[in-house]
């Protein structure tokens, strides 16, 4: 069929007209299209990332209270349920090592108040403690410095032979004290004051924190927990945690919380995958080695630095 003129150009003219809705109509179809795909990917990610998220926050913790800096670089904390006393060792000085006779245990009760910052004097670097039918025992450079608590006098001071820097230390129910040697990279047994080695530098890396619980011995080497098997091997609980794995204590069960001196504190399920329940790194500040109540689930943290100690309950 032929077409006159003025019918081509009409033909042309709504030609024309329906590409333009076609263009626009493409256009509008492929600009919701990706607003649906951008729509459906964040769901997505959400989707995915937020059981993660969820999971990882099954505890926190609830802060109950803070001391003002009246302590004098606290570097560990003891919870004594006889006594609901704590009991804080201070390094004192800017040297954590130093042999200054600088440093002490002081103490006060478990809700923060009736505070003795310098309850016995005449230690060193003074760092972990653990207590035994009445007495003190602390890690103190390369001995362990026995107090009368009855007295708050030095009652002995038990040498270490070979140790370096002894750091943490945790007391079975028999009164075999276990202490770690950072620099020296070795865990101790002490029985009636003789220290043997129990863990050396061919299993650990720098180690820290050790806890005693029932039949087991914890040890926390350079960002990772373990668990030591009779035959001395070591059973990787979880892993990636600061470098300065710090202390260490069961909360129930297999639960356990762990501090980071760099200023972090995890919570490690059973199941080993663990929680950031405090991160104090963005205001520098340290949380050392932590104490804790396992009838209130509080746990008592140093701030080494900053001179204070903190109350938190875990939830």
């Amino acid at each position: 069929m032929l077409l006159s003129g003025s019918a081509k150009l009409s033909l042309v003219i709504l030609n024309c007209r329906q590409l333009n809705r076609v263009s626009i109509f493409v256009n509008s179809t492929t600009h919701s299209m990706i607003k649906k795909l951008k729509l459906a990917t964040s769901l997505f990610l959400f989707t995915c990332l937020s059981p993660v998220v969820t999971l990882s926050q099954n505890h926190k913790l609830v802060k109950l209270w803070e001391t003002d800096s009246v302590f004098k670089v606290p570097e560990s904390v003891l919870f004594d349920k006889a006594s609901n006393t704590l009991f804080i060792s201070n390094i004192d000085g800017t040297e954590p090592w130093g042999k200054d006779g600088k440093g002490s245990v002081g103490k006060m009760n478990a809700d923060g108040k009736n505070i003795t910052v310098e309850w016995v004097t005449g230690l060193n670097a003074p760092k972990g403690m653990g207590l035994y039918k009445g007495k003190l025992y602390v890690a103190d450079l390369t001995e362990l410095v026995v107090i009368d608590v009855a007295s708050g006098m030095i009652e002995k001071r038990i040498s270490v032979p070979g140790a370096d820097r002894l750091n943490d230390v945790s007391i079975g129910k028999k009164g075999v004290v276990f202490v770690s040697d950072s620099r020296g990279r070795k865990v101790y047994e002490v029985k009636n004051e003789k220290a043997d080695e129990l863990l050396d530098s061919f299993k650990l890396k720098g180690p820290n924190g050790v806890l005693k619980h029932k039949a087991d011995l914890y040890v926390l080497d350079a960002g990772t927990m373990y668990k030591m098997n009779k035959d001395k091997t070591l059973i990787k609980i979880t892993e990636g945690m600061d470098g300065g794995t710090d202390g260490i204590e069961n909360v129930k069960g297999g639960d356990f919380i762990v501090s980071c001196w760099a200023g972090t504190v995890w919570y490690v399920n059973a199941d080993g995958t663990k929680e950031l329940l405090l991160d104090g790194r963005p205001d520098k500040k340290n949380s050392a080695d932590i104490g804790f109540d396992a009838k209130t689930k509080t746990v008592f943290i140093p701030s080494f630095w900053r001179n204070t100690v903190a109350a938190y309950e875990v939830k």
